[in-house]
């Protein structure tokens, strides 16, 4: 004879799993932006700064854009973007590539150019940032902050603003 199944033991129940972390800074496109002002710091850091910044969902607005320094000789800044300018398509220039001549262009596509801009989230970012040549009326009462990491080290006569350059180029 066989002999009775014992009663099957009964698992419990699922323990809920945790819910996800949120971030330290929520995401919302209303709150309001960091302003950085961008008098007397190096375009390249303050770009990379920036771009994670934008990352992590912050709206981003960059005043003074023509005051941003560029390490290294004048005569060699311009004479590289000179170079860079004269990159065009061969069939038909008014096809592109299109190259900024204003200092919050230049800004801005420096910091496009550290962002994976062709994934979602990097088009996202892109469309939180704001450049600014000088400080318009609609951000003079938010406080502005500097990024010490990106500031200049070494005597402002040793490098290049972004206003110099743009002028040597054809903006104004």
């Amino acid at each position: 004879m066989a002999k009775p199944k014992p009663a099957a033991k009964l698992k419990p129940a699922a323990k809920p799993k945790p819910a996800a972390k949120q971030n330290d800074k929520p995401i919302d496109k209303t709150s309001r932006p960091i302003v950085i002002d961008g008098t007397d710091h190096i375009a390249g850091r303050l770009s990379s700064n920036v771009a994670k910044l934008l990352l992590q969902g912050n709206r981003v607005t960059v005043v003074n854009s023509e005051k941003i320094m560029l390490s290294g000789r004048k005569n060699s800044i311009i004479g590289e973007y000179n170079k860079f300018l004269e990159i065009s398509s061969i069939l038909h220039p008014k096809h592109g590539p299109f190259h900024p001549r204003r200092p919050d262009t230049i800004l801005s596509r420096m910091v496009r150019g550290m962002l994976p801009r062709k994934k979602p989230s990097g088009a996202e970012a892109l469309k939180r940032l704001r450049v600014h040549i000088g400080i318009p009326n609609d951000v003079k009462p938010l406080g502005r902050i500097q990024i010490e990491k990106a500031k200049i080290r070494k005597s402002s006569s040793l490098y290049t603003t972004m206003g110099e350059l743009g002028k040597n180029v054809g903006w104004n």
